[in-house]
């Protein structure tokens, strides 16, 4: 997971993938997660990731943050680009938050990959604001999700 950060200049860091695995049904219901480590936040600066797994995202306290998509809407093409919105919860900082978020998913034989973009209101999502008195931070987090995997198709069984 990728997050973007304007403060002075544009921050850009990255998170660890923990596990995820995701479960897309024909009628668009969708299961499982991705849950990333909330400690392994690297934007470039010792000192500013420090801070920001101490103050703001608390990961001693919250170590994960997850998504949990519960369904797709629109159609995604058995080949080339589609775009459709994914709905789910959206955890961090111990708190679920219900989201829904456009996603581009590009299908390519047996692969797919489908990326999401989305806006964290972190300081409205109960966490700390990192401004100082000489460095003043926006208010939101700008995330970038990518994920990707094999299509599985499951074959039906009769009984006899």
């Amino acid at each position: 997971m990728k997050f973007t950060l304007d403060i002075l200049h544009t921050v850009r860091g990255t998170f660890k993938l923990k596990h995820g695995d995701m479960k897309v049904e024909a009628d668009g219901k969708v299961s499982g997660e991705i849950v990333v480590d909330a400690t392994s936040g690297d934007g470039g600066s010792g000192m500013r990731d420090r801070k920001m797994n101490k103050e703001i995202l608390e990961s001693a306290r919250y170590p994960e943050i997850a998504f949990r998509p519960d369904r797709i809407d629109g159609a995604v093409a058995s080949s080339g680009k589609s775009s459709v919105t994914i709905h789910g919860m959206f955890n961090i900082h111990g708190a679920d938050r219900e989201v829904t978020v456009p996603a581009q998913v590009e299908a390519n034989g047996e692969q797919w990959t489908a990326t999401v973009h989305f806006t964290v209101p972190y300081q409205k999502w109960g966490m700390k604001n990192p401004s100082t008195l000489f460095l003043r931070v926006g208010d939101t987090v700008e995330i970038d999700l990518v994920a990707s995997g094999t299509v599985v198709r499951h074959i039906a069984h009769s009984a006899q």
